[in-house]
């Protein structure tokens, strides 16, 4: 996430492109599956991330039409179906941006960076 872009989401009100990432990674953090973002960024340590560690993990990219493409790398719990635990990110993230933002995702790509845990 570079310099400090700005998406406008009523008139008088804009949100940074770290503030997009935020919302993202807490949605996929929230998803069953999912240990943390790459980075190790969890739940908790998100909103305290700087800007480097979560451009990383979030990478927001802008369309002609005006929709954002989210880019994410996530890490896996171990035992969990990926497909499955993967579409639960996409549908959380999509929803979460557009609700909180009003900002249109056309997708969603999710990164698996490492499955977490072993066998037990």
């Amino acid at each position: 996430m570079a310099d400090k872009k700005l998406y406008s989401i009523k008139e008088g009100i804009s949100v940074t492109e770290e503030v997009m990432g935020i919302i993202a990674g807490l949605a996929a953090t929230e998803v069953k599956g999912v240990s943390s973002l790459a980075g190790n960024l969890t739940n908790e340590a998100l909103p305290k991330a700087g800007k480097n560690k979560i451009a990383k993990a979030v990478r927001i990219v802008n369309n002609d039409d005006e929709t954002v493409n989210i880019r994410l790398a996530v890490n896996i719990e171990y035992n969990f179906v990926i497909p499955e635990v993967c579409k639960s990110v996409q549908d959380k993230v999509k929803t979460g941006i557009e609700n909180m933002t009003g900002i249109p995702v056309r997708e969603v790509d999710i990164h698996i960076a490492t499955v977490s845990g072993t066998n037990k």
